[in-house]
């Protein structure tokens, strides 16, 4: 899961919804937009060592590229 912040560009959500998460520019774009306007959007569902990844994926490329941009890694509940 993506969260928004006030500081990160919308155009490096994009990128990195397209680096990490595999999305077209289209897909990132309306996204991008979700998690701007909703607060979040789940990007993806992984098993739990693939999207521990993709957290620590995420969060570093961020603050190498000194963005505040969080990403956050949420189970989903057996139903």
């Amino acid at each position: 899961i993506l969260l928004n912040d006030d500081y990160t560009t919308m155009e490096f959500v994009v990128e990195v919804l397209m680096r990490f998460f595999g999305k077209t520019t289209e897909a990132a774009h309306a996204l991008m937009l979700k998690i701007h306007f909703e607060g979040e959007a789940v990007c993806g569902v992984y098993s739990h060592d693939v999207a521990q990844t993709k957290v620590s994926q995420v969060i570093d490329f961020s603050r190498k590229n000194e963005q505040p941009l969080m990403c956050i890694l949420r189970e989903i509940e057996d139903t």
